[in-house]
């Protein structure tokens, strides 16, 4: 049928990875309270009603949208043992043409950091987009003190590639970014961030 596109869900060793759904609502939303101290240095300042409902309803329906037009893939993650959802990851601003390019960003509650969730996530991901939707380059951006976000980008093939200044209002103040690119197909060395 035209104007559809096709169900999306990526599966790894522990994860699936699919879009949001509205039964999704009181896991996500307790999650996202019980890991706010955890999340809300690293994030846009929350609006005041970003763990009701109506905003989870409107997430769900933005997630779907921009499947279908192709502009974002914006999924959860869903551990495979116990279905839990430990988190989300986003390509978003999937530009076409000449670029054939996204941005990343993910997320992934307290109790669940620093296990390799987000590491497996990412790898399924990047993967997806450079085989399945064609794309040749993936951009992602976290702050400079974000030694965590850092790390798992560069162990994720991620290359570092410059600042940003005041990239991204995070926490309530726009805020300088240090930049990093996957390529679909990377000649570059290493490349560090440095001091």
């Amino acid at each position: 049928m035209l104007g559809l596109r096709p169900k999306v869900q990526i599966e790894t060793e522990r994860l699936i990875l699919r879009l949001p759904q509205h039964a999704d609502f009181r896991a996500w939303s307790d999650l996202r309270r019980n890991s706010a101290s955890f999340l809300t240095p690293w994030e846009p300042t929350w609006a005041s009603d970003h763990l009701t409902r109506r905003a989870f309803t409107n997430r769900v329906a933005w997630a779907a949208r921009c499947h279908k037009a192709d502009t974002a893939l914006p999924l959860f993650l869903i551990r495979r043992d116990d279905m839990a959802l430990l988190g989300a990851i986003t390509l978003d601003n999937i530009r076409r043409g000449p670029a054939q390019a996204g941005t990343l960003g993910y997320w992934v509650g307290a109790p669940f950091a620093r296990q390799g969730y987000m590491r497996e996530a990412i790898g399924a991901l990047v993967h997806h987009a450079f085989s399945v939707l064609d794309l040749s380059r993936i951009e992602a951006a976290c702050l400079p003190e974000n030694a965590a976000s850092r790390g798992l980008l560069e162990r994720a093939g991620f290359k570092y590639e410059g600042v940003a200044q005041s990239y991204l209002q995070i926490n309530g103040r726009w805020r300088n970014h240090v930049l990093y690119a996957s390529l679909r197909h990377d000649r570059r060395g290493r490349t560090d961030a440095g001091a």
